[in-house]
């Protein structure tokens, strides 16, 4: 009794919170509204699928508990679509992602004779001559492989997302990514946690499953809050990139490279290292890979596969290169020694102190303060 009375508080704060935070995003405003209403979307189906409700509901309104139940099936869909939404400046909603519902619709099909009182000779039911217990066990079979598959492909998403912004952009942060991750990996965890407790649900172990269910609910609970937590703290957390660009790797697939570049290989690096020196477009803390292909009056596909392929660098961490050149000189300048480091780096396109520390590190394998005091004179 005393784990039943537990579970219910743990329920319902868990409720509460998830349902308060959805309509913080529902009513948000922003240039992230349409990403932060799916994310809301994905949380008010967390929210509701409770072991509070959905046993409450159970003794009266099975057929509405079902209901609530399957949710779970939409849950992942949701999510990956919010990880589109985030990672590409260009997502919108289609009719085809409404394939997306086939599980849920699946699911509830096999649960029609048992839980919805549906006549268990309709066409319409699936496996009708399966056992209530043997049902449940396949869907939850069918959760947790279409939740882990889910993952994987939200994963691969950002990953593809990242390596377009390295390609093609020089701004330093790529909050999206750290924050898409963290989720993920929050995800990951919880629905682990999940998969245990199930195991255990068809057990003759009660004690332990019971265990698990208190601990899945907190875990859920404390996942809510770093939700909340986050938001405050963040409330600008994404840059997003065009889904219709193309990875150099993909580019180099789709061309000839004969057709692709010129003859003159190293003369259009050199070009193009000529003019990072001498028009110094780094210091622009936004330049893009489009900037400067219309700058150095080149396609940007043929840019990027310089830059890319033939350098063998990220657009990203060529435009560092130059960077940290300029801050190595400015460091070393006897008329700017009153200068911070925050000054420096901000003088020379980078926005951040800890990219920036970073990327000198990587460059150099000083610290900026410590490379400031050695004495290369």
């Amino acid at each position: 009794m005393t784990d039943l009375n537990l579970i219910n508080v743990l329920s319902i704060l868990s409720l509460f919170l998830g349902l308060l935070f959805t309509v913080f995003l529902f009513s948000a405003k922003g240039k992230n509204r349409f990403s932060n209403r799916i994310f809301g979307v994905f949380l008010l189906l967390s929210a509701i699928d409770n072991v509070f409700v959905s046993r409450l509901l159970n003794d009266n309104y099975l057929a509405l508990s079902t209901a609530i139940s399957t949710t779970v099936f939409l849950q992942l869909p949701i999510f990956f679509l919010y990880v589109n939404s985030v990672c590409y400046t260009d997502f919108k909603l289609k009719k085809i992602y409404l394939l997306h519902a086939i599980p849920y619709i699946i699911v509830n099909l096999l649960m029609l004779s048992s839980n919805y009182g549906i006549d268990s000779d309709s066409p319409l039911i699936l496996l009708s001559g399966l056992s209530v217990q043997l049902k449940n066990k396949i869907i939850h079979i069918i959760i947790h492989v279409q939740v882990f598959s889910y993952l994987l492909a939200s994963y691969m998403v950002v990953r593809r997302s990242k390596k377009l912004y390295l390609e093609n952009y020089a701004n330093a942060a790529i909050p999206f990514y750290h924050w898409l991750l963290q989720l993920m990996s929050v995800l990951f965890i919880l629905h682990v946690t999940a998969l245990f407790k199930n195991i255990y649900k068809f057990s003759s172990d009660d004690v332990i499953y019971r265990g698990t269910l208190i601990s899945l609910i907190s875990l859920e609970l404390l996942i809510f809050c770093w939700y909340v937590l986050k938001a405050l703290n963040h409330p600008e957390l994404f840059k997003s990139v065009d889904s219709k660009l193309k990875l150099t790797s993909d580019l180099i697939k789709a061309a000839d490279r004969s057709t692709v570049l010129s003859a003159h290989e190293d003369e259009e690096v050199r070009k193009v290292r000529s003019y990072m020196s001498a028009e110094k477009p780094f210091l622009e803390p936004s330049l893009t890979i489009n900037e400067l292909a219309d700058y150095v009056q080149l396609p940007t596909k043929d840019l990027s596969i310089i830059i890319n392929h033939k350098m063998g660098q990220h657009f990203f961490d060529f435009v560092n290169e130059f960077r940290i050149s300029e801050a190595k000189k400015l460091l070393k300048n006897p008329d700017k020694k009153e200068y911070t480091v925050l000054e420096i780096l901000y003088e020379v396109g980078f926005n951040s102190k800890s990219s920036f520390n970073t990327a000198f590190k990587k460059n150099t394998g000083l610290t900026p303060t410590a490379y400031r005091k050695l004495d290369h004179l």
